[in-house]
């Protein structure tokens, strides 16, 4: 029987590469993570967590510490640019609207709960073994029958069995080993910016999550829990690549001077914030995920985006899913990343379906669509629906 013990190297230290680190090493595999950040990140926007992944991080063992994590919205209030409120839905119509196996929760504290659980479990006697490596990412992919060489922008050239990048939309990995990002990028032409708030904006109660939807661009205030506050920025473009490399300093302010209501409170902060997450809403469409020895995992695979959410859920399933494919085939890489494909594939093209279908209803582009989209949450938001929401989230939990 053979000694050898499978060795990754995975690179992207977010959601779906903690992910798969965790849950290789679970299924008796070293792995090496190697993060272009110079630290862990924090923050970022909140997600809906479900479905899929919900179902993986129970067996995965996280999913008390993300259950801790959960963000309880206290009321959801819809403004008019004046700031007076146009309708609200209370924060227990809110609750039993996402069901009762869903979390709202930060992308930060996924990653923070996952990191604290690769930390603790590859401890002590552990016996196999996660490195993780900030301030370094990919430069060159070399891979035959054997193996993959993986070469560091340190000098330093690491020999795995796997290669997992889960490095995001502007994956390195797939560019090194499956192409340039334009040939497989499909834009959304909208953008998307995220930042914490120092302080509430005058007019926004703490608890409570606020937006403003005028004519193709929406902003929101999104309480993340105690004392904590994001503003949300989202809008459409015909021109996305070309906003990205002008940055948010630059593209929001003018994207959003003229909004009302906090808009101009907030670019103040914007001037002020220590980061600030920026980017084109963009989906990967790929005929495969796999070369070789070289899988894409999450975003850099296929990104569904924030219009169909559960990202961050697919995220995570498919790396459980992948873990566990490689423990039915530990001998066999094509087989195991052949059906761990045939397992996410059709989710993820789903997801990706929905989020070209409801783009419209983002941002809408003039007041019907506006309407159109809010006609649901008035709808919930109306007395005697709210009260037969919240009992039935009552009888559920």
């Amino acid at each position: 029987m053979s000694t050898h013990r499978p060795r990754a190297v995975v690179v992207g230290a977010g959601i779906a590469g903690l992910g798969a680190a965790l849950r290789l090493h679970q299924a008796g595999w070293d792995a090496l993570v190697v993060e272009r950040a110079p630290s862990r990140r924090s923050g970022g926007y909140a997600v809906a967590f479900a479905g899929p992944g919900y179902d993986a991080a129970e067996r995965m063992g996280v999913l008390p510490e993300l259950v801790e994590r959960h963000i309880t919205p206290d009321e959801m209030v819809y403004m008019r640019p004046d700031g007076r409120p146009r309708f609200s839905v209370p924060g227990p119509t809110v609750r039993a609207l996402a069901g009762d196996r869903a979390l709202n929760i930060l992308r930060g504290d996924i990653e923070d709960v996952l990191f604290t659980a690769l930390s603790e479990r590859t401890a002590g006697d552990a016996p196999n073994t996660v490195e993780i490596r900030f301030g370094t990412t990919v430069v060159d992919v070399r891979q035959d029958a054997d193996g993959v060489d993986v070469t560091l922008d340190d000098g330093t050239v690491e020999r795995a069995d796997l290669l997992v990048g889960a490095d995001g939309l502007h994956s390195a990995v797939r560019r090194l080993v499956f192409g340039a990002e334009d040939d497989l990028r499909l834009d959304l032409n909208h953008m998307a910016g995220v930042f914490f708030l120092e302080e509430l904006p005058d007019g926004v109660e703490p608890g409570v999550t606020a937006s403003l939807t005028d004519t193709g661009r929406t902003l929101a205030i999104v309480s993340v829990g105690p004392d904590r506050a994001v503003a949300f920025f989202g809008y459409r473009t015909e021109r996305p690549m070309e906003e990205l490399a002008e940055g948010p300093q630059v593209a929001l302010p003018r994207a959003y001077a003229d909004m009302g209501w906090v808009a101009p409170a907030v670019l103040d902060q914007l001037t002020r914030a220590e980061s600030v997450y920026f980017d084109t809403v963009s989906q990967m469409v790929m005929d495969g995920w796999s070369n070789g020895r070289v899988a894409l995992l999450g975003d850099a695979a296929w990104c569904v985006t924030l219009f169909a959410g559960y990202g961050s859920s697919l995220a995570v399933a498919g790396a459980d899913a992948l873990g566990s494919a490689l423990e039915r085939h530990p001998d066999d890489l094509p087989t195991a990343l052949r059906e761990w494909e045939a397992e996410i594939r059709p989710e993820a093209e789903r997801k990706q379906k929905l989020g070209r279908q409801v783009k419209g209803l983002y941002a809408p582009a003039d007041p019907f669509r506006l309407w159109l989209r809010d006609l649901p949450l008035r709808f919930a938001s109306y007395r005697p629906v709210s009260a037969l929401l919240q009992r039935r989230l009552q009888l559920t939990s």
